[in-house]
């Protein structure tokens, strides 16, 4: 399955709307590590109003990663993938993604270049140098052998978006954004790549999505009715009706989600008195107000 220059561009310049991310690696899978990169990249979203369709877990299997990225670049706009990117041999996602659209892994001179400038060498490896073959530069190099289409100019597909870090957001199919799964180096790649995205965007000015929180005494049982009544007005109009029980507070959490914000807001006062809630900025600003705990 090869991705077609004419393809891949339109992919990397069309407008926004879907996103998914597809998270790699074992030890998420066996519990040893807890993924908090799709938490983030889900707030990214709904920051800049994109609608964040799919999060998919999988492991480090070159068959689930081909089949996995090559459905996601076909049915979604922006897709990211975090983890297996690093130096060891259970590090596939670059030779798994190249193979999934058939292009050839590419040492990459501008990667290199920054590598040597800003990677200082482990204090385990005194006598690490770039000008000397080893396994331990064999590893280093095997972090910046990227999948590259040499049909399409190589810029698009390798982003250097922060001049802190030499680790590039490799761009494949136009639309696959290969990130490393280490929080600190995901959160902060996915932040210097939001300027060339927001151009992008339905909203230029990334806006994104506003969200109204309504706290209420009330069990969910209890608003279960007037909420199915809301959501069938509501929902044509864009908006999302949602409620959220709160276990031990005392209160509940009724939600308003859209970008109609003069819609939503004129709302506000129909909810608070059907569900005698407040208006709030966070779900327990209010929960001093009843501190009893309610069962739903």
């Amino acid at each position: 399955m090869t991705s077609s220059p004419s393809t891949a561009e339109e992919r990397t310049k069309r407008m926004i709307h879907t996103a998914a991310a597809l998270i790699i690696g074992d030890e998420i899978l066996n519990g040893k590590t807890v993924d908090s990169n799709s938490a983030y990249f889900a707030k990214f979203c709904f920051s800049l109003g994109i609608n964040l369709k799919r999060i998919e877990v999988i492991a480090d299997d070159e068959g689930e990663i081909i089949e996995a990225v090559r459905r996601m670049s076909n049915n979604y706009d922006l897709v990211v993938t975090s983890g297996g990117i690093g130096p060891t041999h259970d590090d596939i996602t670059y030779q798994s993604i190249a193979k999934a659209f058939d292009l050839k892994l590419k040492l990459h001179d501008e990667a290199l270049r920054r590598m040597r400038k800003l990677s200082k060498p482990h204090p385990s490896q005194p006598n690490f140098s770039y000008d000397v073959p080893s396994p331990a530069l064999e590893a280093k190099l095997r972090m910046i052998r990227l999948p590259i289409d040499t049909e399409r100019e190589e810029e698009s597909q390798v982003l250097f978006v922060d001049e802190n870090l030499w680790v590039p957001i490799n761009v494949v199919n136009g639309n696959i954004h290969i990130l490393p799964g280490v929080p600190r180096l995901f959160t902060q790649l996915l932040d210097g790549l939001k300027p060339r995205l927001v151009p992008r965007l339905t909203d230029p000015e990334g806006k994104g999505i506003y969200r109204i929180l309504v706290s209420t005494p009330m069990a969910e049982s209890a608003v279960a009715g007037y909420l199915t009544e809301l959501a069938a007005k509501a929902e044509p109009r864009g908006i999302k009706v949602g409620s959220y029980p709160r276990w031990g507070k005392g209160r509940n959490t009724v939600t308003l989600v859209g970008r109609d914000k003069e819609y939503m807001e004129s709302l506000i006062p129909e909810v608070e008195k059907n569900v005698q809630g407040v208006k709030v900025d966070r779900e327990d600003e209010a929960d001093h107000l009843n501190p009893e705990d309610l069962e739903s």
